[in-house]
């Protein structure tokens, strides 16, 4: 039997201001009135009855959450004079350059925020669904991923290039990738192995592993990279402060013509191999494999990196290049 005591049915509404306030309210209307409707902070501070310092946290706490996207139209750096130069001068597809900060105290700290940062902007947009990324390491590609928007890439994979070394330095290879992956939506392809083995024969036995092979051939399959040629320079190159190469070693690699550092392997000036005696040891994608590819993004920037950038472009592992103005007039001054 139909149940009686519910009498008639009706309709209720819910008033919205019964609804509880949300804690982050403040920052979503300062983001709002500033970024939509083209306020100035004064007068946010005076419409939402608050101090300007308020506004001025409220707007940094909606950029840090990712609730505002602010980039510059890459068009912009893409026709700078030394970008087209740049071009002509290494065959490369695209450049962007973008400007140093004569005014910051740490030009050069400045220099590599601007670059990574531009960097980070621009590579979404080179991206296609189905793309298979490949993401190197280093301190420029660690600064570079933690800046890339969250742009969602369709059927996007994003696959760690070598494998992992001690994370004491602050960027290991498979956060890079994380980071990057998790940024763009993509499937996150890890190596799950070290860099570089005690042995030939260790390593030669772990590449067997069916989980590291598989891994191996996946990287294998990249059609696009990012990555940043370091350096060979006495006295801070990542290969010797990731303990790949001691110092000495790095020294008599160099007089033997080595100037530049690809996903740990080393080129000379033409971007031909210095073979190192680690790289039998060595596990992660090699110099061949990062040759050819349908875009390959090279990130350059601070002191010294002019050279590593020229030598990695000679060598074909560079399709578009996004570096500073003084790093770029280097660049044109190599040729």
């Amino acid at each position: 039997m139909p149940n009686t005591r519910l009498g008639k049915s009706r309709t209720t509404s819910v008033d919205a201001t019964s609804l509880p306030a949300r804690a982050d309210a403040p920052s979503i209307e300062a983001a709002w009135l500033y970024y939509h409707d083209g306020l100035n902070q004064n007068d946010i501070a005076e419409r939402m009855q608050i101090s300007r310092a308020s506004v001025v946290n409220y707007l940094n706490e909606a950029r840090k959450l990712g609730w505002v996207r602010i980039h510059l139209d890459s068009d912009v750096f893409k026709g700078h004079r030394l970008a087209e130069e740049l071009c002509a001068a290494y065959g490369l597809t695209e450049a962007m350059v973008v400007p140093d900060d004569p005014m910051n105290a740490d030009g050069a700290a400045a220099s590599v925020a601007r670059v990574t940062r531009a960097a980070a902007d621009w590579l979404p947009r080179l991206l296609e669904p189905g793309d298979r990324l490949g993401v190197s390491w280093g301190a420029t590609i660690w600064q570079m991923a933690q800046q890339v928007p969250r742009t969602p890439v369709k059927d996007l994979s994003v696959i760690q290039l070598l494998g992992s070394r001690p994370a004491a330095l602050g960027f290991a290879a498979e956060a890079c990738t994380a980071i990057v992956a998790q940024r763009l939506g993509g499937e996150c392809v890890n190596l799950h192995a070290p860099l570089v083995l005690s042995n030939k024969a260790l390593r030669d036995a772990l590449c067997d592993e069916p989980v590291v092979r598989d891994q191996l051939n996946a990287l294998a399959t990249c059609n696009k990279t990012v990555l940043a040629s370091g350096t060979c320079n006495a006295g801070g190159a990542h290969v010797v402060r990731s303990r790949i190469l001691s110092e000495n070693e790095l020294s008599e690699y160099r007089e033997k013509g080595a100037v530049g550092v690809i996903c740990g392997r080393l080129i000379d000036r033409h971007g031909n191999p210095v073979v190192s005696a680690v790289e039998e040891r060595m596990i992660g994608v090699s110099l061949d494999q990062m040759r050819g590819k349908d875009m390959a993004l090279l990130v350059a920037a601070g002191p010294g990196r002019a050279l590593p950038a020229f030598a990695a472009m000679k060598g074909g592992f560079a399709t578009h290049l996004v570096t500073s103005a003084r790093v770029a007039e280097e660049l044109l001054e190599m040729i």
